[in-house]
């Protein structure tokens, strides 16, 4: 047997390695990033008590600087979103999309895959406009339809469908291909938006300008991705707090609400103290399979018939009208519909971009450009337009019927007033309203558990392939990430004041989604086809 314990003379024949080396190998360590994360957490906790001790000055400046924002980018804004949308439909349809995004086998499984981006993208706030968002439109909705008649009525759910649909999931692939590109295919190190932008801009990783600007957009990434949760988890909170108090004859109080996300909180920290492949995968398959079986269950249990063919008139009129709600801006008659919604959620979808381009990246390797971008399209839209069709067809029917006016109620009380009736007015409607509300928090983890896996691989220096961030980490921002939307339910922030805090912290990352569809056209340009496996 041969002995292979190195010996006093292999040692010295065996190259030395120069102090240089030694450092760069520590450098190379996989490590927290304790400046960016001690920033970040000060920035947190100064808004945090900004929103507590001087909550009416706070929303009065943010409510000035979303009029400014939307007044002055709004049509630039709506004209890039358009175009992201052209520029995935190109990629997917040509050579490019044979490209392979890492060798060797996908990880996970194609319905695993789907179900796990699904929940990264999609907030738990989806369930409450699935019953709502036609309400707000129907009592002022765009393209120069008047308010509160049969043809806002009929355009209602096209809209909720347009603002769901092609346009976030085109932006969300255009950030996760180029991401995807960069981390598989270049090779990169370190699974975040700045290691991208240096590689974009060709600039010297050791660089102190690529440091400077590399700490700056990895600090503002978390900025953005905490303004993407605040409208996200507030709203799911309050809409399952009013369930449960209207449910069981319950006061609705701030005590109320800080348990239950306390609860969320802690059944997405184990998640993700569990990880990916035991945590996450298994609760995105639980919260996506029941959001299904629910949107079966309201679809059965509702007028059929109408709730379908609302849905296939809807469905048309989306298709039909595409290109016109993608670039209506009612200059003309001065209208603000745009801006509060067309131009609000496309910077909502920007908010969560960067991260959902992060996680898309992780979960995508041996996938090709063809399939992510399709994946995100098609599974995208299939599975919001099913869910919101069934949800916003029987509230609209509710209404029509006479049992349910959910615009009514948006003025003389609340939408989440509203949801707790339309599903108490279901048959079962006790049974159910416990599952819906159930689901609604189980979504919201599962949606924060993915979210604190990208903050987490943010903040850690080094990531490589195939590498998680810490389980301490994680679970560690998984706390952080409820104190911003705790505040908001402090104060009781209205809707204006959520989509305020969504729109300003996304306004950055405008330049930055240019900038990857600018990088995305040069590593595509430059890449070299293997004609074995990119056919």
């Amino acid at each position: 047997m041969t002995d292979t314990t190195a010996t006093p003379a292999a040692d010295k024949t065996a190259p030395q390695q120069s102090p240089a080396q030694n450092n760069k190998g520590q450098n190379d360590k996989v490590q927290n990033d304790k400046l960016l994360i001690s920033v970040s957490l000060a920035v947190v906790f100064a808004v945090v008590m900004m929103l507590i001790f001087n909550p009416d000055q706070v929303q009065a400046s943010g409510k000035a600087a979303f009029a400014a924002l939307t007044n002055t980018f709004g049509s630039f804004i709506q004209l890039f979103a358009f175009a992201s949308v052209c520029t995935m439909l190109y990629i997917a349809a040509s050579r490019y999309g044979t490209i392979k995004l890492g060798a060797g086998a996908p990880e996970y499984s194609n319905m695993s895959w789907l179900f796990m981006f699904i929940c990264a993208g999609l907030g738990s706030a989806t369930m409450y406009w699935a019953f709502m968002e036609w309400a707000y439109y129907y009592n002022g909705i765009g393209l120069n339809i008047d308010a509160q008649s049969n043809e806002a009525l009929r355009t209602s759910l096209s809209y909720v469908m347009f603002h769901w649909g092609i346009t976030p999931w085109a932006i969300y692939g255009l950030a996760s291909i180029a991401m995807a590109y960069h981390f598989h295919v270049n090779r990169a190190k370190g699974l975040n938006l700045s290691s991208l932008m240096v590689s974009i801009l060709g600039m010297k990783e050791d660089s102190t300008a690529s440091r400077i600007m590399g700490r700056s957009l990895d600090l503002i990434f978390l900025f953005a991705t905490f303004g993407g949760l605040i409208l996200t988890t507030t709203v799911t909170v309050n809409t399952v707090s009013t369930g449960f108090a209207e449910l069981f004859g319950m006061e609705n109080t701030f005590a109320m609400k800080t348990i239950l996300l306390a609860l969320i909180t802690l059944t997405f920290t184990l998640s993700s103290y569990i990880g990916i492949a035991e945590g996450l995968q298994k609760i995105a398959h639980a919260a996506c399979g029941m959001c299904f079986v629910f949107a079966v269950i309201v679809l059965v249990l509702g007028d059929t018939g109408f709730i379908v063919d609302f849905f296939v008139n809807s469905l048309g009129l989306t298709l039909t009208n595409f290109v016109e709600m993608s670039l209506f801006t009612d200059a003309t008659n001065g209208g603000t519909f745009n801006k509060d919604w067309t131009v609000f959620y496309w910077l909502y979808w920007f908010t969560y971009t960067p991260a959902v381009a992060i996680f898309v990246t992780r979960i995508s390797k041996g996938r090709t450009i063809r399939q992510v971008v399709l994946g995100l399209i098609a599974g995208g839209c299939a599975g919001c337009w099913f869910f919101f069709g069934a949800l916003t067809g029987y509230s609209v029917d509710a209404m029509v019927d006479g049992v349910v006016n959910a615009p009514a109620l948006l003025n003389s009380a609340s939408g989440d007033i509203a949801v707790a009736q339309l599903i108490a007015n279901l048959p079962f409607g006790t049974i159910l309203s416990v599952f819906y509300f159930v689901l609604m928090m189980l979504f919201l983890a599962s949606h924060l558990d993915a979210t604190a896996f990208t903050v987490a691989a943010v903040s850690t220096k080094n990531l490589k392939q195939g590498q998680d961030p810490s389980r301490e980490l994680r679970v560690f921002w998984c706390v952080m990430l409820s104190l911003l939307p705790l505040a908001m339910l402090y104060i009781n922030a209205s809707l204006d004041t959520l989509k305020t805090a969504v729109t300003l912290t996304a306004a950055p990352f405008v330049i930055v989604l240019m900038l990857c569809m600018f990088g995305l056209k040069k590593f595509l340009s430059n890449h070299k086809f293997d004609d074995a496996t990119e056919k």
